[in-house]
């Protein structure tokens, strides 16, 4: 990474100073196949040509300024002309340019590398066909590996892409392609940024189809739609059901947001190891191929798919049409796609309950993020494109989203969705800053945006709100309130607009039901809310019920006596999600005991109606189970949870998707002589459970945990990899390999990681998570001190994203004692000059290291 950042200083002078009017960019793609160029050395990436011709402004002539490009090699620099030694210019991420005229023309002929990180233009042969598939991401600043060019948001221009590809291959860009004379030519597109620009090339499998809508005043829009995925994974595309959600997510959009979809066509590419969910390059949306799913999957699946496909959708609108000037206001297109994605997924397709997803998982990954030391503002302070990176997360997409959601509530929906369209209108193919939209928003709301700013947008942390009751001597509430508490280290108290709920059990021993609700606007440390005295006495208080604002929800002691007795007769599903939710932030907070937390899972969890929270939940247990309980339970822990995933299973319907998560999760915690053996015989069909499907997705998650306790050897695996020989299949024999537990293989692991850049940012995943599994903690040991002697280097010397995976994923987390603790804090204090965007890894590593240890003793404390 050394000398790839780019600061907001710079980019703001250059944008000052700058302003494009357009890009060529020809690129030679037919290096991807056969055998590397003659001369190449051993260890040298696989090239391809890249000749950019890049018009621009110059408000000063004479100014210099500089293009980004980051390639192994450039033959030829061309400016207004003048040839320039690429000796002399380019120093491998810049071409520096002097003495600019009003006007100029700059060409550069690159050479550019192949990607095996997933950034830039990555390159995947397919280990089933050997086929070779092409495709680029960039967000927020690859497009300078594949072309040279102004990598910062606010510089857009309209662009022409031109491929020459192997012959047989089909190409794909932002806007129509046709090839003429064994090259690809696509329609010039619209003004967007360099990071949403896209090519595709490849043998992919393509399907096709159409979207027409037409609108009041008789004009008739036609989209051209199309899905594609490798061959490989044709069998298993369900294209028909992407394209019925991308045609139900138009019409929304359109019925919403009284603007055209301005890009032409709408295809949507499934590739191969992919870094993130998708990417939304207008015209040409890319998905990780895990979305087209090999095996049976439960609802959930599908519904985090068209959430996806929908998220991406709105950002066609959010973040291409209209674009944020710099990443400090990347929220401007993340937070509203997440909402966006939610929002209609439950006014558009049969996921009418997606909005309990939301708020049982979606929700999780803020209250997370918000709790750690690098949380910040949705509104962020971002000082260059490593912090830029760092901060696609919980904050900027699930907190951003879980705000505008209240901003829905507070300025209702029909006064947000004017400003939407104004903030369209006025702003489209342009920048914007958080003035832009707010605004927009207060014309339509009438209310104080800038106050309601201060308090959501541009500032961090999570309120907390607990109820308090006092009753009357008959029994009755005469005084209800809303306490709310502040971390002292973000101590906001903000304005909320919630709703609080009375729960009682119907006919004094039914299921758990609401008889009273009333919204309040919480603001300051007490409210009051008047409109609930005088009702009968709850057996449970739910303050944020219905989900309407952004909190930590706690309870009283009665309202948490009654969740011990009878959460699962909690009628209301948002609801009982809502207090599961409540319940895990309590666990994390070491206020409830892991081992209280396992027992809650195992006597309700069986009774869970939505396939998506009881999936959570067995997420969330298994945390517990492996961050928060006393070292000494765990095994016990463990135990109590094969049993009741077990009998769970063999009672669920048979072939019924709570089954299918039942087998998974009871896979994930088996650890007995039993339960293997019990996996083994589902494996080789000696054992059955009737209605249980063992496909091949269910095999390779049966074979994990057999792998980790040594129960299945390399030869099991290498048998297993025989019958399943394509792409997926070789990933997770890759993670089983990582997790036998051996010293010898750990070593191995790890020096396919760390001391090498051998594999692809798919396989360094796959190695990872299985080198990390907790069941042989003592194997792991030695490599706490590795990690901090390893991690300065690693950072420096690899792509950011593949940094990002190996400071994460191999931090000593499983040696959970004061010792990591205090040799992590050394590292800190013996780097504090080390790369923000690094020590801020080390730190949320940290603060999950402290809070697992705060978590265990609490639950060493409820052991007695």
């Amino acid at each position: 990474m050394p000398g790839e950042n780019l600061s907001r200083d710079e980019a703001q002078e250059r944008a000052a100073l700058l302003s494009v009017d357009s890009y060529d960019v020809f690129l030679d793609l037919r290096s991807a196949v056969g055998e590397p160029e003659p001369g190449a050395a051993a260890g040298e990436p696989r090239t391809f040509r890249s000749v950019t011709t890049l018009r621009f402004r110059c408000a000063e002539p004479g100014a210099a300024s500089f293009a980004d490009l980051i390639a192994p090699g450039v033959t030829a620099v061309s400016l207004n002309g003048r040839d320039l030694d690429p000796g002399e210019v380019f120093d491998g991420s810049r071409v520096r340019l002097e003495d600019l005229a009003a006007e100029n023309e700059l060409v550069v002929d690159a050479r550019c590398a192949y990607s095996r990180t997933g950034e830039g233009m990555h390159r995947f042969v397919d280990p089933e066909d050997g086929e070779v598939y092409l495709y680029t991401q960039y967000e927020p600043a690859d497009a300078r590996r594949v072309f040279a060019n102004f990598e910062q948001p606010d510089l857009k221009a309209p662009f022409r892409f031109e491929v020459r590809a192997p012959e047989g291959w089909t190409v794909w860009s932002n806007g129509v392609g046709e090839l003429a004379d064994g090259v690809w030519r696509f329609a010039e597109t619209k003004p967007i940024s360099t990071y949403i620009t896209a090519v595709v090339a490849g043998p992919y499998h393509y399907v096709t189809d159409s979207y027409s809508r037409v609108f009041d005043d008789g004009t008739t829009l036609e989209i051209p739609l199309g899905a594609m995925c490798r061959k490989g994974l044709a069998p298993h595309f369900d294209a028909d059901d992407v394209f019925l959600v991308t045609k139900q997510g138009l019409d929304f959009f359109h019925d919403h947001f009284d603007y055209p979809y301005p890009f032409g066509k709408y295809d949507q590419a499934f590739v191969p190891e992919y870094n993130l969910g998708a990417m939304e390059n207008p015209g040409l949306v890319t998905f990780r191929e895990e979305y087209i799913f090999r095996g049976k999957v439960t609802q959930t699946s599908y519904e985090a798919r068209a959430n996806v496909i929908l998220h991406e959708m709105a950002h066609m609108w959010f973040g291409d049409l209209v674009t944020m000037v710099w990443w400090d206001d990347l929220w401007l297109k993340e937070s509203f796609a997440d909402f966006m994605g939610t929002f209609a997924n439950v006014g558009a397709t049969r996921f009418t309950d997606a909005w309990i997803t939301f708020a049982n998982r979606r929700k999780a990954w803020a209250y997370r993020a918000d709790q750690l030391p690098s949380t910040h503002p949705i509104t962020a302070d971002i000082r260059d494109l490593q912090d830029a990176k760092l901060n696609f997360d919980g904050i900027t997409y699930a907190k951003g989203a879980s705000v505008l959601k209240q901003l829905v509530a507070y300025a209702g929906q029909d006064a947000f969705l004017e400003g939407a369209r104004r903030y369209f209108k006025r702003n489209a193919y342009g920048n914007t800053r958080l003035g832009d939209l707010l605004s927009a928003l207060e014309e339509t709301s009438g209310r104080d945006m800038a106050a309601w700013s201060r308090s959501w947008l541009q500032t961090a942390g999570v309120n907390s709100l607990t109820p308090q009751v006092i009753l009357s001597a008959e029994g009755r509430v005469a005084e209800l309130a809303v306490l709310q508490e502040a971390p002292e280290s973000h101590p906001e108290l903000r304005p909320h607009r919630v709703a609080v709920g009375l729960y009682r059990r119907e006919d004094g021993d039914g299921p758990l039901v609401r008889y009273a609700r009333a919204e309040v606007d919480v603001d300051g440390p007490r409210t009051v809310v008047t409109e609930l005295a005088g009702a009968d006495a709850p057996a449970l208080v739910l303050v944020n019920d219905d989900d309407l604002t952004y909190c930590k929800i706690r309870f009283d002691e009665g309202s948490l006596a009654t969740l011990r007795d009878a959460l699962g007769e909690i009628t209301d599903p948002l609801a009982r999600a809502l207090c599961w939710s409540a319940l895990w932030n309590l666990t994390r907070d070491a206020i409830v005991p892991a081992r209280d937390f396992v027992a809650l899972v195992l006597r309700f969890a069986g009774r869970e109606s939505d396939i998506g929270v009881l999936q959570m939940l067995h997420a969330w247990a298994n945390s517990a189970l492996v961050n928060y309980a006393a070292p000494d339970w765990r095994e016990q822990g463990e135990a109590l949870l094969a049993e009741g995933a077990l009998e769970e299973l063999r009672l669920a319907e048979p072939g019924g998707q709570h089954q299918l998560a039942w087998a998974r999760f009871f896979a994930d915690v088996a650890s007995s002589e039993t339960d293997l053996q019990l996996l083994q015989g589902l494996l080789e069909g000696t054992a059955k459970i009737d209605g249980l499907e063992v496909d091949q997705e269910l095999r390779w998650a049966f074979l994990e945990p057999l792998a980790a306790r040594g129960v299945a050897d390399e030869s099991v695996l290498a048998a297993e990899l025989a019958r399943d020989d394509t792409a997926s299949g070789k990933r997770h024999q890759v993670r089983c390999l990582a997790a036998r537990p051996s010293a010898a293989v750990k070593a191995q692991a790890w020096a396919a990681v760390v001391e090498s850049d051998a594999l692809s940012n798919a396989l360094v995943e796959a190695t990872i998570s299985g080198f990390g599994r907790p069941t042989r903690r003592d194997l792991l040991k030695p490599y706490a001190a590795k990690y901090f002697a390893a991690i300065d280097r690693v950072w420096a010397e690899r792509s950011i994203q593949i940094g990002m995976d190996v400071v994460r994923g191999l931090f000593p987390a499983l040696q959970d004692s004061p010792e990591t603790l205090a040799a992590t804090d050394a590292w800190l204090a013996a780097h504090e000059d080390a790369p923000p965007a690094l020590r801020r890894l080390v730190l949320e590593s940290r603060d999950d290291l402290a809070r697992a240890l705060r978590g265990q003793a609490r639950d060493i404390a409820a052991a007695g």
